[in-house]
């Protein structure tokens, strides 16, 4: 069996972590808005998605440079496409939503920091601008439950119904 480069995989997993703690931030609400937490709590969040970011922007670019190792038993040309159109939507999602954050919050003028520089902000916010981005990013985050929840989903089924090395390639 031929497994991803071990790059690749680290970044895979590392990919996951980032965004479990990206939506983690965000949804399981640790600091209501009342809280002292909360703006830390924010702060994770964009630091989180920006690291998705970067990380992402390495994973396409290793993407294109290695080829997938093959899967054992070859599963039906139908589904390698699937499975490719799935991956290309997922790295769009990933790379996508932290742009969108960082340019909503620019043209919001919310202030932040990235790993505790501080970023720039535009003279004069834009809110409509704003709320439309803000808007666009947060669906998009909806989304992003979803491709996650079909590829982890479709990673088991390979595993435990079809028993074919899908999910071996990926594992440490």
């Amino acid at each position: 069996m031929q497994k991803y480069p071990k790059q690749q995989i680290l970044l895979h997993w590392l990919t996951l972590l980032l965004i479990i703690v990206t939506y983690g931030a965000m949804d399981l609400n640790f600091a209501p808005k009342s809280s002292p937490w909360h703006d830390t709590i924010k702060l994770i969040h964009f630091n989180a998605g920006v690291l998705v970011f970067l990380v992402m922007f390495v994973r396409v670019y290793l993407y294109k440079r290695n080829i997938a190792p093959s899967i054992t038993p070859k599963p039906p040309e139908w589904q390698e496409k699937i499975s490719s159109i799935t991956h290309k939507i997922i790295y769009l999602c990933f790379l996508a939503l932290p742009i969108l954050g960082v340019v909503s919050l620019y043209i919001g003028g919310k202030e932040w920091s990235f790993l505790g520089f501080q970023m720039p902000i535009v003279a004069a916010p834009d809110k409509a601008t704003y709320k439309t981005i803000k808007d666009l990013h947060e669906t998009i985050a909806d989304a992003g439950y979803f491709l996650i929840a079909l590829h982890a989903g479709a990673a088991i089924y390979h595993h435990h119904v079809v028993k074919d090395d899908t999910l071996k390639r990926m594992m440490p």
